[in-house]
């Protein structure tokens, strides 16, 4: 009938992240200039969600060449226990040879893998542009695309924490 529900998969464990431990983010260097605006939405509303009466849990940041060595980076950080989400951001571009469609897809899955075998909540700031081309247009609109989704990270992962403290 009604069976408690186990969290924990057959290879790890799941322990809810104790209160006040740092969120994790790891950022592609692949246009690191675009991918950093990232960072600046998710800390400027991480903080205003945290307000004025305790500091907001620290954002450790990690780097790595590119977005298809984020998830193995993303799992050793939720394993280690020391995160309470683990943030990942990059711009995958068409480079003209059809390849980004299958890095992205590659990084999305990886990163769910991550949160299902670990129990950590991972969440992506990865975007996959249509079309990206290196001039200013371009670089200005995708800058200021990614300022707003570091912002709804910030707002995914501190709703997600929420919850998941709750259960």
């Amino acid at each position: 009938m009604n069976q408690p529900v186990s969290l924990a998969s057959s290879s790890t464990s799941f322990t809810p992240a104790a209160p006040g431990l740092p969120v994790a983010w790891i950022a592609a260097q692949w246009h690191t200039d675009i991918v950093e605006r990232g960072h600046e939405g998710f800390a400027a509303e991480w903080a205003r969600l945290h307000g004025a009466a305790a500091p907001a849990p620290a954002i450790e940041r990690f780097a790595v060449p590119g977005a298809f060595e984020m998830p193995l980076l993303a799992q050793r950080l939720a394993r280690s226990g020391r995160y309470a989400a683990v943030v990942a951001c990059a711009l995958v571009v068409d480079g003209g040879i059809y390849r980004h469609e299958f890095v992205a897809a590659a990084v999305v899955d990886g990163l769910m893998r991550v949160q299902l075998d670990t129990g950590v909540p991972v969440f992506s700031v990865s975007l996959t542009p249509k079309d990206f081309h290196e001039h200013a247009t371009h670089r200005d609109f995708f800058s200021r695309h990614f300022v707003d989704k570091g912002a709804e990270a910030a707002r995914a992962c501190q709703q997600t924490l929420a919850v998941h403290a709750a259960v």
